[in-house]
């Protein structure tokens, strides 16, 4: 991957000069930017708001993060294409997107930071306040961290007397069988740690949020084991590529 990044790298040093005298003497564009188009980029960005920029613009903008004298916009359309929309781009695999042509190191981690703050800042919102009260702000943590997952992966939030947050619990990768998620297990759990009540969570890679027989299953095992033990289960949500799947709105629960 390093090897590859060299492709976008900094202009090397001769010997005897170091890299801010390279920068000082072929200034910050150095001859790549004749035509202003950063700089408008950086200008739109700035005054023009959230929508004021194409996915592939943001995508290219992220790039030139990382390698500020080297044209990305050939790249940023191809990580478009190739992944199909900006959500897709910034949630794949690190390892995926360092194997595209012209991707390294450095550039896959300027797309990985935004979803690493993304994530965190809709986590912290979910931990602010009852997640009953605030289920928009859970889906939207949920959809960030879990809808462009290629794996299945589990999770299990236990909540308070309150119902606040108090643990996001992975369970593990795979599908929601007993196999990945034992109900004794997932009460034991609650009781350790003081939960009263929890929400299941798993996504589905396929991209349909719609529950299948062992999702129901499961979910009803747990919901009993819970009952007899006075820990509630509130829900259990699927996350799906484009939406989400709420067990208990539907009347499986």
């Amino acid at each position: 991957m390093p090897e590859q990044d060299r492709l976008f790298d900094e202009p090397v040093a001769p010997a005897g000069c170091d890299s801010a005298s390279v920068v000082a003497a072929v200034g910050p564009d150095a001859g790549n930017d004749p035509s202003g188009h950063r700089a408008r980029l950086r200008k739109r960005l700035v005054e023009g708001g959230a929508e004021a920029l194409g996915d592939h613009e943001v995508i290219e903008l992220l790039l030139m993060q990382a390698v500020p004298r080297r044209d990305m916009k050939p790249l940023a359309r191809s990580l478009i294409h190739r992944f199909g929309s900006l959500a897709a781009v910034l949630q794949a695999d690190p390892r995926t997107l360092g194997g595209h042509p012209g991707m390294g190191e450095a550039t896959v981690a300027a797309l990985r930071v935004v979803t690493v703050a993304a994530t965190r800042l809709a986590r912290q919102t979910v931990r602010e306040k009852p997640v009953i009260g605030s289920w928009q702000a859970l889906i939207d943590y949920l959809t960030i961290d879990m809808a462009h997952l290629t794996l299945e992966r589990v999770r299990v939030l236990y909540l308070n007397a309150k119902n606040m947050l108090i643990l996001d619990d992975l369970v593990g990768d795979g599908s929601i069988d007993e196999a990945a998620i034992h109900p004794r297990e997932v009460i034991r759990r609650a009781l350790d740690i003081g939960a009263t009540a929890l929400i299941l969570v798993h996504n589905h890679p396929s991209g349909s949020p719609q529950p299948s027989r062992a999702d129901i299953e499961v979910t009803n095992r747990i919901a009993e084991a819970g009952r007899l033990l006075g820990v509630s289960v509130h829900d259990h949500v699927i996350i799906g590529r484009e939406c989400h799947v709420s067990l208990r709105a539907k009347g499986l629960i």
